[in-house]
């Protein structure tokens, strides 16, 4: 088959939809299909893959879902989408993100191809969808198939737009995480207990509830430690650190961005993940990461983050913006190695129900399962015509007779 996979956002700018695109392009390529990328880039077209395909360079960030997305504005994508899809000539359209400007919207106004829609984000509610429901509902209409990334944004989804759909969630590279050859970061395996941060800093991933719950964690423990990872800037920081002088926490490490190579390598560090969001996750691909490490993960009671891990199993839900809940739970879990090596290996088992391999062929068994509802409605409207014909020859056929016989 030849795929589009297109993108709403600055394809070289990292987030989690266009790791779930790049992850889907690679395996389809794997297994022997034609796929184009389509986005917007920031950087210069000669800095992306061949198969990438840019349709502008004019990239802004706008607030959306607690963060930032950085999306494409400029009017000429409007011919360019044109002008691609006329050459390109898809077997299928996957456009992640339909609801976003203005690229998903453009594409799915022009494809005459069979066009998928991805939903990732969640919100508890969407005010374009209050403003632009009938707007967005034609747009909707052109689709031949929808995926939801979990639960969650399936009934923040079809709250607005009802319909048919199918849940398959994201994924990730287990045997990136899981590998038996991946090694701690040297300075920080000394036998301490390591609690792990992953994210940026932004209001909804919550860091503050963490580091104020520390200081309890502290009490109890004294050698914990605080690991912080992340795209995260000084300035984006400096609240944080200067909580930590003031409270003589010496044992909170504020890394910052780390290597591809080097982030399963922090998960392998940890003794316990924290993820306390407090809301707008869809799902919890990096529960899944720690998971698949084989780290019990502590992860606030949100919508998204429901959908991956069980209360208990493979680790603890807690109220959103609980510091007290949290340093509770990872004092428990601290001082308790069976419960922690129980949970991890539950956490492996689910980890690897979401491997990459395995969600990208749930797609493709989904585009499949598209192609011939298609053709079966093809073949019925087909049918349908050549009896509606069929009648038409047959009245024309009695009229002819009854004025042969009048004459």
């Amino acid at each position: 088959m030849k795929i589009a996979l297109v993108s709403p956002y600055d394809y070289p700018y990292p987030g989690g939809v266009t790791e779930h695109i790049t992850a889907l392009d690679e395996h389809f390529r794997a297994l022997g299909h034609d796929t184009r990328i389509i986005a917007a880039s920031s950087t210069d077209e000669e800095s992306l893959d061949e198969h990438v395909i840019k349709v502008s360079g004019a990239v802004a960030s706008v607030p959306f879902s607690g963060s930032s997305a950085r999306i494409t504005y400029a009017p000429a994508v409007y011919r360019r989408v044109k002008q691609i899809l006329r050459q390109e000539k898809f077997d299928v359209v996957h456009v992640h993100e339909p609801a976003v400007p203005m690229l998903s919207l453009v594409v799915l106004r022009h494809s005459h191809a069979l066009n998928v829609g991805t939903f990732h984000a969640y919100r508890e509610k969407n005010m374009l969808f209050d403003v632009a429901r009938q707007l967005l509902k034609r747009t909707f209409n052109r689709l031949d198939g929808r995926i939801f990334v979990s639960e969650a944004v399936r009934d923040y989804v079809t709250r607005y737009f009802p319909g048919p759909y199918k849940i398959i969630p994201n994924g990730i590279d287990c045997a990136r995480f899981a590998a038996p050859h991946v090694a701690p970061i040297e300075r920080f395996a000394d036998g301490r207990p390591n609690i792990l941060y992953v994210g940026r800093m932004d209001k909804r991933k919550g860091f503050r509830y963490l580091m104020r719950a520390f200081p309890y964690i502290k009490q109890a423990i004294p050698e914990a430690r605080l690991l912080v990872v992340g795209a995260f800037t000084d300035k984006d920081k400096a609240p944080f650190v200067r909580y930590a002088r003031a409270l003589h926490l010496r044992s909170v490490h504020f890394i910052g961005p780390v290597s591809r190579e080097d982030l399963p390598r922090y998960y392998r560090t940890a003794t316990i993940f924290c993820a306390p969001a407090i809301g707008f996750e869809s799902f919890g691909i990096i529960l899944l990461e720690a998971m698949a490490a084989g780290v019990p993960v502590i992860a606030s009671d949100i919508a998204g983050y429901r959908c991956v891990l069980t209360d208990q199993q493979e680790g603890v839900l807690v109220p959103p913006q609980d510091e007290q809940a949290i340093a509770r739970a990872a004092i428990e879990l601290l001082k308790s190695p069976e419960r922690r090596a129980q949970m991890g290996e539950a956490g492996r088992r689910k980890a690897a129900q979401h491997d990459w391999d395995i969600i990208a062929r749930r797609v493709l068994e989904y585009y499949d399962e598209l192609i011939a509802a298609s053709n079966a409605a093809r073949r019925s409207t087909t049918f349908a015509e050549q009896q509606r014909m069929a009648r038409v020859r047959h009245l024309f056929a009695r009229l002819s007779r009854s004025n042969e016989a009048r004459q």
